[in-house]
């Protein structure tokens, strides 16, 4: 392969994309049981919040299907 004569700053770089190692990683650790479990418990917390959410805004969001009760009793009093 063509190599520049001239110094190029940070050609390492570009020659570590070559580069193999015959070391192999070390192996994940597993999660301890605590950690586990505050991962489900914040998981837990997330969903209860988004659920609650919904819960606390459908109010909001639901149409009315009749008039409103002030509306009914003008109309009835003319």
């Amino acid at each position: 392969m063509f190599r520049r004569r001239e110094p190029v700053p940070f050609a390492f770089i570009a020659e570590a994309d070559r580069f193999r190692g015959n070391v192999t990683p070390p192996p994940p650790q597993r999660a301890s049981r605590g950690e586990m479990a505050g991962r489900g418990l914040l998981m837990l917390t997330l969903v209860a919040g988004i659920v609650g959410a919904l819960v606390v805004g459908m109010p909001a969001l639901s149409t009315p299907s009749g008039p409103p009760a002030g509306q009914t009793q003008a109309a009835q009093g003319h």
